[in-house]
């Protein structure tokens, strides 16, 4: 049973899926057949990438994972400076459950925590892109055929409850554009876009810069929400750069050193991908665009907001509109559960603040409704919005 009850719909914008061991195979075209495969190494199934084992997912099946939440009270810890005593850092394996692959037992479980709706993002799909930047044509192909196992499995919207977000990759703007309409003609109500340089034939380069421009005025047109969950941005090569790590890959579940702590505080993926945003003029050019960084965190929000205060207060003609109202107008933002809402509120409004748990990962909440204890002071209408009336205005659902 769900530990809080409500007078409004509780919609949770960072729910995930586990996807299936042909998600990314089983419609991918026969000349790209290979690209993606799991094999065993010492009796544990990996993912390889063009002939390259990751580890980024430890356990791409799914078939065991952390219990969800397993890592709360950490991370509650760790922001509050409290010492857990040598306890962080474990995560009990759990058998995954079928409502982990599955819609339908999903909604059972989301009624059980109390969720009347939630965004369903994939899990696997950030392995892709940071893996084969030298093969754009791969890339679309692999993530079509992610899309494909998405909609036949999960639609695009699930009896109104559910909401899975397809994923468009940018390397080819002709073909981002036939993934979008292709995604739009099933009902996507959300898209993913990962925030990090675009790879392409030409190098990488920011999704913000005119050359993208045909794809966004498509984006305007539809209305869809762009979402930009957190991701394998490709940071990691710099931390190597700093470490002497080599080509080694981002290992999001390992321990990591005290300096690249330091660094990932900085938030910089999407620090430097909403700057990119404002700063390349994309949010100007194409106002009525809504982007929505998921499991990003808000601890980038505050030095953005005074570093864009400042440099249009000393040099405004850098700009093509004031790039806080900009900001505040286009970026709507979720915190992490052990972050302050209430803050975040008071510097961006409440309507650009919307909540999600992450479940059922291990860094996320086990009882999602649990963060309503965090917004006690507020309105309830204003509640309300943060719970689930603002992702739902966004998507264009009636929020109940």
């Amino acid at each position: 049973m769900a530990s809080r009850t409500f007078s409004f719909e509780i919609f949770d914008a960072d729910n995930h899926m586990y996807e299936t061991v042909d998600a990314l195979t089983k419609f991918i075209p026969d000349e790209y057949e290979g690209v993606i495969k799991y094999v065993e190494v010492n009796g544990r199934t990996k993912i390889a990438v063009n002939n390259v084992i990751s580890d980024y997912i430890p356990n791409p099946t799914f078939n065991v994972v952390a219990a969800p939440g397993a890592q709360e009270e950490e991370f509650r810890a760790r922001q509050e400076g409290r010492d857990l005593g040598g306890k962080g850092g474990r995560m009990p394996p759990i058998r995954s459950i079928p409502a982990y692959f599955a819609p339908e037992p999903r909604l059972e479980l989301m009624t059980e925590l109390g969720l009347d709706r939630s965004i369903m993002w994939p899990t696997l799909a950030s392995v892709v892109e940071e893996r084969l930047p030298n093969d754009p044509l791969a890339i679309h192909a692999i993530i079509h055929a992610l899309n494909e196992w998405m909609y036949e499995t999960w639609t695009f919207n699930y009896a109104d409850r559910i909401y899975a977000t397809p994923v468009i990759t940018l390397p080819v703007v002709e073909k981002a554009i036939e993934e979008l309409e292709w995604v739009l003609e099933r009902g996507a109500k959300i898209i993913l876009i990962r925030p990090a340089p675009v790879p392409g034939f030409a190098g990488p380069r920011s999704f913000a810069l005119p050359e993208f421009d045909p794809f966004w005025e498509r984006v305007q047109q539809s209305g869809v929400l762009v979402g930009m969950h957190a991701s394998d941005s490709g940071y990691q090569k710099y931390l190597n750069h700093w470490e002497g790590g080599g080509n080694r890959e981002f290992r999001p579940f390992e321990t990591f050193s005290t300096f690249s702590m330091i660094i990932s505080g900085e938030h910089r993926p999407i620090f430097d991908t909403i700057a990119s945003i404002i700063g390349h003029g994309l949010a100007s050019r194409f106002p009525d665009i809504r982007f929505a960084p998921v499991e990003n965190g808000s601890g980038w929000v505050r030095p953005l907001l005074s570093r864009l205060e400042r440099m249009y207060s000393g040099q405004p003609q850098l700009f093509m509109e004031d790039p806080v109202a900009a900001l505040k107008r286009s970026i709507v933002v979720h915190p992490f559960h052990e972050e302050d809402p209430m803050g975040l509120i008071d510097l961006v409004g409440v309507d650009n603040v919307i909540f999600g748990s992450d479940y059922p990962h291990p860094e996320g909440m086990a009882d999602p409704v649990s963060f309503v204890d965090q917004l006690e002071g507020l309105p309830e209408e204003d509640i309300a919005k943060v719970m689930g009336g603002n992702i739902a205005r966004l998507i264009g659902v009636d929020a109940g």
